[in-house]
């Protein structure tokens, strides 16, 4: 097994980034010799040149971007290491990483973390909000432990557990021509113009493909970042929406609002913990996942 040096690295993503020999030697005050010496030890370690020289510069190769994305993810679990056993000797006794999808954080996150956090007092949670692909890459990648996300995104390399389901709402201003009945079908709404979310959002994905399967392509007029943009958007009448039920609890006294639940089969989402292994995981971050799977529906 080839053994990398942490310094030289360092050195390399530096000179990556900046495109030049001399960035190392600037920041690290590192005679540029020196660098590149330890850039060519590193070139005789893989086995490959990483660098094209250049009159202004030097390129990665592709052998270099490879040695480049590997190199970031190993400074940055170590980063992480040095971190965690730093709150180890400050008493932390454990921490877990968590990247949730938006649905999870607003509606069902707060709840299930305070509870496990009463028992689990000096464990550290953190959690990163991201969308549901985002969430499946960062599992896959092992810059998280766990994920949560909706369970029609491809997670066919991952180990699932299912965690929550959610009804996802048709929502409209209270005037609206929708607005009087009681359950929805997609087909019924895709003639009006819709507000949505960005493009690479898995709700996005999958409101997108289940109304292209009807012949008729949303009429996406606005897209917005966040739930309660959407939502304030339609109370001024700019369009209707697609919404989780559980992230519209908030109080929406002022906007002028009607939910209505869709009633296509699709429409019933399916939340997943993901993991590349459990068993694999710490201690504390089973303890985790074991208390997101009892909480209550």
């Amino acid at each position: 097994m080839r053994r990398f040096d942490f310094v030289t690295l360092r050195l390399f993503v530096t000179i990556a980034e900046e495109g030049r020999l001399t960035a190392p030697a600037d920041r690290e005050h590192l005679a540029l010799a020196a660098v590149s010496k330890r850039v060519s030890d590193l070139e005789s370690l893989v086995g490959a040149k990483l660098l094209y020289r250049k009159s202004r510069g030097v390129e990665l190769t592709p052998e270099g971007h490879s040695l480049l994305h590997h190199a970031r993810c190993i400074l940055e679990n170590v980063a992480r290491l040095d971190a965690e056993l730093n709150e180890y000797e400050e008493g932390v006794r454990g921490h877990v990483r968590i990247h949730s999808n938006t649905s999870a954080v607003i509606a069902y996150l707060p709840e299930d973390l305070s509870t496990f956090t009463r028992e689990y007092s000096q464990t550290k949670i953190d959690l990163q909000e991201r969308t549901s692909t985002e969430a499946v890459t960062a599992v896959r990648d092992g810059l998280t432990d766990i994920g949560i996300f909706a369970k029609h995104v491809d997670s066919s390399d991952l180990e699932i557990i299912p965690y929550k389901r959610d009804q996802l709402m048709l929502v409209t201003p209270e005037n609206h021509p929708l607005s009087g009945q009681d359950q929805v079908f997609l087909h019924e709404a895709i003639e009006y113009d819709f507000i949505g979310l960005q493009q690479d959002t898995s709700l996005h994905s999958l409101i997108h493909i289940q109304a292209n399967q009807t012949g008729r392509p949303l009429r996406m007029r606005i897209q917005v970042r966040s739930f309660d943009a959407i939502c304030r958007m339609i109370h001024y009448g700019m369009g209707i929406g697609i919404l989780p039920e559980r992230t519209l609890y908030r109080d929406l006294r002022g906007l002028r609002l009607h939910l209505i639940p869709l009633a296509d089969e699709w429409a019933h989402r399916e939340l997943v913990i993901g993991m590349r292994s459990y068993e694999d995981l710490p201690v504390v971050a089973r303890h985790l996942v074991d208390h997101l799977v009892k909480a209550k529906p």
